[in-house]
């Protein structure tokens, strides 16, 4: 049985919100394959419930977009390497934009749509304008026949730090153009 790689973990530091030392500080070193290694960082506050999260390729790359057609249920399980930097797109869905809350993370294409549906379920339940409500619902709808592999659609990334990725062989990978 293969041994769990090492977590750093400091407790007890200073938050620099609510400035109490309750923050946790954590760090990893995972061989993502087919991307390489990479560190993991994470900040949890228990006082003020602050989360930080974001990964770094121990190589430099260039900037990156990649490409790839979700077509069936299958494709759920390809993984998804994103960093803090990375702009997420599902064109005719939704976008997960970069800004400087935005967290890095190693998911699956699965836990990209699931995110891209929280969202998307905040803003059918929260909406004031029912024509905004009405579009939110259906854009449940889609996500949800995507995720179940009955509808197509195409999932983008596009990161100037280059940290992030599409671990597939039919992904399309080109430098990104700013």
């Amino acid at each position: 049985m293969e041994k769990e790689p090492e977590m750093d973990v400091m407790e007890g530091e200073l938050c620099p919100f609510c400035n109490h030392k309750t923050l946790t500080l954590t760090e990893a070193v995972r061989d993502i394959p087919f991307f390489g290694v990479c560190h993991l960082f994470s900040m949890d506050c228990t006082t003020c419930k602050y989360h930080k999260a974001d990964l770094e390729s121990e190589k430099s790359h260039d900037p990156v977009r990649y490409t790839y057609d979700i077509s069936s249920e299958d494709d759920m399980k390809i993984r998804v390497v994103k960093s803090g930097s990375c702009d997420v797109k599902v064109p005719y869905v939704g976008d997960i934009i970069a800004g400087s809350a935005s967290n890095g993370y190693v998911t699956n294409v699965e836990g990209i749509l699931n995110r891209l549906l929280k969202q998307v379920e905040h803003l059918r339940d929260s909406a004031d304008d029912p024509s905004a409500r009405k579009k939110a619902k259906n854009l449940v709808k889609k996500l949800t026949r995507i995720l179940w592999g009955q509808e197509k659609a195409k999932l983008i990334l596009e990161d100037p730090t280059g940290n992030s990725a599409i671990i597939s062989p039919d992904a399309k990978k080109d430098k990104l153009k700013r």
